[in-house]
């Protein structure tokens, strides 16, 4: 068994073209391109048992060569994955199903005839690749670079591979991003956390691809360091997955979720304190600013105007074809990875981040809800959009990690608190402005407020 790190990149044609000749990989070039052709027969049972199981089979043409390759979907967390993988030889193009233990077969599966596996879909591309290779410190980087350019095929339905891969060969993870992140700043490469495989079941079934990701298991006990991590691999991950989607099929439904993934990503940044000082988040936060400042406009006047919900797949990839969508990704995810919020914060930061989540929380929500003075927009309703900034910090807390609060009915809190936040986003109207203050006067009466605003 072998283990791969990797991170898939879309790309463009143009791009590359771009990145075969880039001054960076050419420094570090250590194998110059090497060109081959991959032929990929991907199997599963027509009920796609394989899938439930988060495991990939396929075999792989390579020049003269078969090989049987099983994949599990181990770790991957916004682009970047980890995945453990059995390669076998074969003689011809046949499953061997001997080849499929229990050294390497899921227990989830224990049960399955395997005799039921059927060809699925292809994907069959043209890889070129090279050995990156480069001294950091006393350790040595070794990435494998390929540019895969091809095609999906399952059934009558066809999806162009376009993409840049990197995997890590020997070094840290870290290298992968950090190489991604120099290529990105100059040219368009969106992080994609979709395999080839899953490219493949998506063709064959388009309800297959799944956009929502396991909210972070957080406990009371667990220190805030760890919880905010957590939170932000979280959203950062589905922002991912929602951007790739709506490329995809153009979903109007799939833009707002996007939205949203970094409206709270923006919100989490600034809602820890010293645990992670402003002159330390700055960078993102203005980056997420400037993103945020073109896409809410848009979104919002697409709400009651169709012509712009269909001009909207054409402005996103307008926005995909620049470098600020991929580049931010990217430099989030090695922020996070490399925990760059611990760095150079004071010792009441560092009390802060290693306090407890539960009562850090409880400790926030509180003064955040009593800061937002609802009882003064009660009577102002009109004036509650200024306040959205700490609503959306309240929110973002009480979606991820509203378990670990002993506070009764925290659940309704939050839904009360998002119907107020979705009254503030609407036009405002004499009937809006009735609604909001109604809103507000349900969201002080509740017990779990009272308790957390005291």
């Amino acid at each position: 068994m072998n283990k791969e790190t990797e991170i898939k990149l879309r790309a463009s044609r143009t791009t590359l073209a771009a990145l075969r000749e880039h001054p960076l990989l050419k420094k570090r070039n250590k194998s110059g391109w090497q060109r081959v052709e991959l032929f990929n027969q991907y199997y599963d049972t027509p009920q796609r048992d394989l899938a439930s199981s988060k495991v990939a089979l396929r075999i792989r043409r390579d020049g003269e060569q078969f090989i049987q390759t099983l994949k599990s979907r181990g770790q991957s967390v916004a682009g970047l994955s980890e995945r453990n993988e059995w390669d076998w030889y074969l003689d011809a193009p046949v499953l061997n199903l001997h080849k499929l233990d229990d050294s390497c077969w899921p227990a989830s599966l224990a049960g399955l005839d395997k005799s039921t596996l059927q060809p699925l879909f292809s994907t069959d591309f043209i890889r070129e690749k090279a050995e990156i290779a480069w001294g950091q410190g006393k350790a040595r980087v070794v990435i494998e670079a390929a540019l895969d350019l091809g095609k999906v095929a399952a059934g009558e339905g066809e999806e162009e591979i376009c993409e840049l891969e990197l995997e890590l060969r020997q070094g840290e993870p870290a290298a992968l991003l950090e190489l991604a992140c120099e290529l990105a700043a100059e040219l368009p490469l969106m992080p994609c956390d979709i395999s080839k495989a899953e490219r493949g079941y998506r063709l064959f079934d388009a309800g297959s691809y799944s956009l929502s990701l396991a909210l972070p298991a957080l406990t009371a006990e667990l220190p805030l360091d760890e919880a905010f991590a957590a939170c932000a691999w979280h959203l950062l991950g589905a922002s991912q997955r929602l951007a790739e989607q709506y490329r995809f099929n153009g979903h109007w439904s799939l833009l707002q979720d996007w939205l949203q993934q970094l409206v709270e990503l923006r919100a989490l940044l600034a809602s820890l304190g010293q645990a992670a000082p402003r002159a330390i988040t700055r960078e993102l936060r203005e980056q997420l600013d400037a993103l945020l400042a073109d896409w809410r406009p848009r979104l919002a006047a697409g709400q009651d105007n169709e012509n712009l919900r269909h001009n909207a797949p054409a402005l996103f990839a307008a926005e995909l074809d620049g470098c600020r969508w991929g580049l931010l990704s990217l430099k989030l995810s090695l922020w996070l990875l490399q925990r760059n919020w611990t760095q150079g914060r004071n010792s009441r930061g560092e009390r802060q981040g290693a306090a407890p989540l539960g009562s850090w929380l409880g400790t926030l929500l509180g003064e955040e809800g009593a800061a937002l003075q609802l009882r003064r927009y009660q009577q102002r309703p009109e004036e509650l959009a200024e306040q959205l900034p700490r609503l959306e910090r309240l929110l973002v807390w009480l979606r991820l990690a509203r378990s670990v609060l002993e506070v009764v009915e925290v659940d309704r809190l939050f839904g009360e608190l998002n119907k107020l936040y979705v009254l503030i986003l609407q036009p405002l109207d004499e009937a809006q402005r009735q609604l909001r203050a109604s809103q507000v006067q349900i969201v002080q009466s509740l017990k779990p407020w009272k308790a957390l605003v005291k």
